[in-house]
């Protein structure tokens, strides 16, 4: 029960629906095929066909017809069943997001009815190595070629490419290289089309969704690939990146909510000196703190998703959102392992290995300070630092 998130009846039902699906799997299933470099496909299918991946999406091209409140259940609640699963907020909501808005009628009918029910994948291709998210600073171009578009350059820490068919590719006209105007264009490629190649890119995060280096060496593309307005990718991509934020924050709350409830479990059952260790307040009110924290970051987490939803100005509450819930994910697992003692270093509690997932939700999709510094500007009004 929740100090402030209060579902309705069909809200319920959805969280309800989420957490039976992913306890028919375990959090085993999800670290086992993920030290082996594995996939969750009966998972990720099981998903798809009980609507929940497109549930954002809407009813006329296959989604569910309800919003990102509602996908935000979605992913919140599996990460709070141990599946912090970075590809649903990839695939079906950054990229389904932007189609839905912006997408021509073909592409719409092309795509978001495989991407809701999981039967397709899209990965999201904005960052670069020189580049990171800053959008203005995005290296890899497009330029006209007839009817044609060749697209060069490349991607960094890409999640999840090789399971998707095609990338929704951030590019700039390569008419503006070096000058003060970067209009942006967005496509979707193929990940089979000549001239784009995928380089693994280890990382220490146990997760099914790998990273990838993404090269694109003269990818030739036709003008059906062309999302929306060329030129217009830096408005547009927004539809993506507010919902990517929002939504990352539910990943990060899931995690902190799993941690704390695995802490609570432990600390009412584990005696050393014939009382709960719970009963300690130097283990009770650490995990007290902890789950105020947490259920802070969801009230600011799902406060954002309202707005979006309203079509009202979200950006300031989707940046605090991702702050607050990264910054309490972190400190709920880490404190949850330190409650376990040693245990919370054993593969068995299923702890540990969450770590590099939550801290990772620290850096991406955006960093901390690249969100202190948009508060700072846009919500403080002081002067921009770069």
């Amino acid at each position: 029960m929740s100090a402030f998130i209060t579902d309705t009846d069909e809200r319920a039902l959805l969280r309800e629906s989420v957490a039976k699906l992913a306890n028919k799997y375990g959090q085993q299933y999800f670290l086992e095929r993920s030290r082996a470099g594995g996939k969750v496909d009966e998972l990720w299918h099981d998903l798809g066909q009980a609507g929940l991946l497109g549930v954002h999406l809407p009813e006329e091209y296959g989604g569910g017809g309800a919003g990102l409140s509602e996908m935000l259940i979605v992913i919140e609640e599996l990460a709070a069943q141990g599946f912090p699963l970075l590809l649903a907020v990839v695939s079906p909501a950054i990229c389904g997001s932007i189609l839905a808005a912006h997408g021509s009628e073909a592409m719409k009918s092309t795509w978001l009815p495989g991407l809701a029910d999981g039967s397709r994948k899209m990965a999201f291709g904005l960052t670069e190595p020189d580049a990171g998210s800053n959008s203005h600073n995005v290296g890899t171009t497009a330029r006209r070629d007839g009817e044609d578009w060749i697209i060069s350059g490349g991607k960094y820490f890409i999640s999840a490419i090789d399971e998707c068919e095609a990338i929704l590719l951030i590019t700039r006209d390569a008419d503006f290289v070096g000058s003060s105007r970067s209009p942006l264009s967005m496509f979707v490629v193929p990940t089979d089309t000549p001239g784009l190649t995928l380089q693994p890119l280890p990382t220490a995060v146990v997760s099914p969704d790998n990273q990838f280096t993404v090269f694109l060496d003269e990818v030739r593309v036709g003008p059906e690939s062309l999302i929306g307005d060329a030129g217009n990718g830096l408005r547009q991509v927004f539809a993506g990146l507010n919902p990517e934020r929002i939504l990352a924050s539910g990943i990060s709350t899931g995690i902190g909510r799993y941690a704390i409830a695995k802490a609570v479990e432990y600390a009412k059952n584990r005696q050393v000196w014939s009382v709960p260790i719970g009963a300690h307040q130097g283990i009770s009110h650490p995990l007290a703190e902890s789950h105020i924290a947490v259920e802070l970051a969801r009230l600011a987490a799902y406060r954002a998703a309202e707005l979006f939803d309203a079509g009202q100005p979200a950006a300031e509450a989707a940046n605090i959102a991702k702050f607050a819930a990264a910054d309490a994910s972190l400190k709920a697992l880490d404190q949850a392992i330190q409650t376990h003692g040693g245990n919370g270093l054993s593969l068995e509690y299923g702890l540990a290995e969450l770590w590099f997932s939550a801290r990772l939700l620290k850096t991406a999709p955006v960093s901390r300070e690249m969100v202190l510094n948009f508060v700072a500007q846009t919500s403080l009004k002081l002067p921009a630092s770069y």
